[in-house]
């Protein structure tokens, strides 16, 4: 398991699986965000079977599915979760993304890439596409 630190309330990763449930939660998080269609999931990690297994150890569960070309704020402002989040997608990136654009006006831009390239997913190009998120959302 490739479990990315983004803060100190988030964090992504590649696809899990049910088995690593139990090391999230001992790692202390308390949701997990799957950020990856039905669609693309193998057999025995589609996104119920990892639900029922988040369920039954305690954690909270959202599926908040995002696939090529369909990202919307609806989107953006399910990755703002309470507690300590993991979100996870086939690589982590869509994930990292999502949580990016949700921290929009939250954290300054430079902040935000600044975790995103420390996680391993540079994404500087987002930086023009953050400032005007953070401005539309009245950033201080």
């Amino acid at each position: 398991m490739d479990i990315r630190t983004l803060s100190a309330s988030f964090a992504v990763a590649p696809q899990i699986d049910s088995a690593d449930i139990p090391a999230i939660a001992g790692q202390g998080f308390t949701h997990v965000i799957c950020n990856r269609p039905a669609f693309e999931s193998a057999p025995d990690q589609q996104p119920d079977i990892i639900r029922h297994a988040v369920e039954k150890a305690g954690l909270g569960w959202s599926d908040n599915p995002m696939a090529a070309m369909q990202l919307d704020m609806q989107m953006v402002l399910a990755q703002r979760v309470e507690g300590k989040v993991l979100a996870y997608c086939a690589s982590g990136t869509r994930s990292a993304m999502l949580w990016a654009l949700s921290q929009a006006g939250q954290m300054p831009t430079d902040d935000i890439l600044t975790a995103l390239a420390a996680a391993g997913y540079p994404m500087e190009q987002m930086r023009q596409q953050l400032d005007s998120l953070a401005q539309s959302m009245g950033s201080p």
